[in-house]
């Protein structure tokens, strides 16, 4: 997760625009397409799907894709079908229920174990919130993970909407074992100045390997002197819009100080970003892509309208966390890293991750009409 506030922000990470609207010729969905030169993610994406939205695409390579704005010709990438299933493979469906019936033919121990309390916050859809199958992306993929791999432990999900207090107090007085989906800096990086946010989380918490990494993309008028950036550093200077409450650690990564080198404004609301981005106020905005995709929809804006900075992005893992004074805690992030680790290699990782936004894009339609 980034910050508490970000989970209020609409996220509509719709990929049902981009599961159905019509393919073009050579990248069609529900097939494998080999990259050519000068394909980058969102051209695939616009001629298979009609959206500039890739992160579908990322969410099915992303074994084999380390950097989204680097593509190299000759990589074949798997281009989802329409129920996010892969080309020539099981549905996301079949392959969730032949793994449930696996693990329930697992001998279970008759040992007692309390179950591991975790806690999640609502109204992020389709990441968390109550109105979801099991909770949404995260939960079930938490869930899983602690029947699989051998784990077959116990677990109690609850449901404590300010996000803050995860970090704040629920997990560091032990009222819940793990908190599920916060974002986390890269710790082994001590040349900049460490935020209090990133001394936090670096000093009091453990994490989980990735449970789903988004790329954060960068967005501006075609004509803007920064759309073609080609480092953090050519951004100095600069007017970003990235809305409050999220992260903000890749500009301290990058030595981007706000006030100092580049100047950040933190509306409520992806929409006002955008429109920043529009009225000349702020020279590019930053956020998930899947999000300015579905902002830009609702703006009835395309992407020659707003394009994407070809060469700069950043990829935010969320991760599952647990305070450093829990005694059993790194013993809990094991287990559940065992599991996501096997659902990885199994395909039920992203039988989840793809059930989970074909649900959450059904559920966005059948609200609009």
């Amino acid at each position: 997760m980034f910050e508490f506030n970000l989970k209020k922000v609409a996220m509509t990470a719709t990929a049902a625009t981009a599961l159905s609207a019509g393919a073009a010729a050579a990248q069609e969905a529900c097939t494998n397409y080999t990259v050519s030169d000068g394909d980058t993610m969102a051209s695939i994406a616009v001629a298979a799907y009609g959206t500039s939205n890739y992160q579908p695409i990322f969410n099915a390579n992303r074994n084999v894709i380390t950097n989204p704005n680097a593509l190299s010709p000759g990589l074949v990438l798997a281009l989802p079908c329409d129920d996010g299933s892969l080309p020539n493979g099981q549905s996301a469906q079949e392959i969730i229920a032949a793994e449930e019936q696996r693990a329930a033919g697992t001998k279970r121990s008759n040992v007692y174990e309390p179950p591991i309390k975790i806690v999640v916050g609502g109204g992020w859809a389709p990441f968390a919130t109550e109105d979801m199958t099991d909770g949404g992306m995260l939960p079930r993929l938490a869930a899983t993970a602690l029947n699989r791999a051998g784990n077959q432990r116990d677990y109690s999900i609850s449901w404590v909407d300010d996000w803050g207090s995860h970090l704040s107090t629920l997990l560091p007085l032990g009222a819940f074992d793990v908190s599920l989906g916060w974002s986390h800096p890269d710790c082994s990086d001590r040349s900049y100045e460490w935020s209090d946010d990133t001394t936090l989380r670096c000093t009091q918490f453990d994490s989980t390997v990735s449970s789903y990494d988004v790329v954060f993309g960068f967005f501006s008028l075609p004509e803007n002197d920064y759309a073609n950036a080609s480092s953090y550093e050519d951004m100095s200077g600069s007017t970003i819009c990235r809305m409050d409450g999220w992260l903000n650690y890749d500009f301290e990564e990058a030595g981007l100080v706000d006030g100092e080198n580049f100047t950040r404004l933190s509306p409520r609301t992806s929409q006002e970003c955008i429109d920043a981005v529009l009225t000349g106020v702020a020279d590019l905005a930053s956020f998930e892509v899947q999000a300015v995709s579905q902002t830009m929809a609702d703006m009835g804006l395309s992407s020659n309208d707003i394009v994407e900075n070809p060469f700069v992005n950043y990829v935010v893992s969320y991760r599952f966390f647990a305070h450093r004074s829990n005694p059993f805690g790194r013993q809990y992030l094991s287990m559940l890293n065992k599991g996501l680790n096997e659902m990885r290699e199994s395909g039920e990782w992203y039988a989840i991750v793809s059930d989970s936004l074909r649900e959450h894009n059904e559920n966005t339609l059948a609200a609009s009409n």
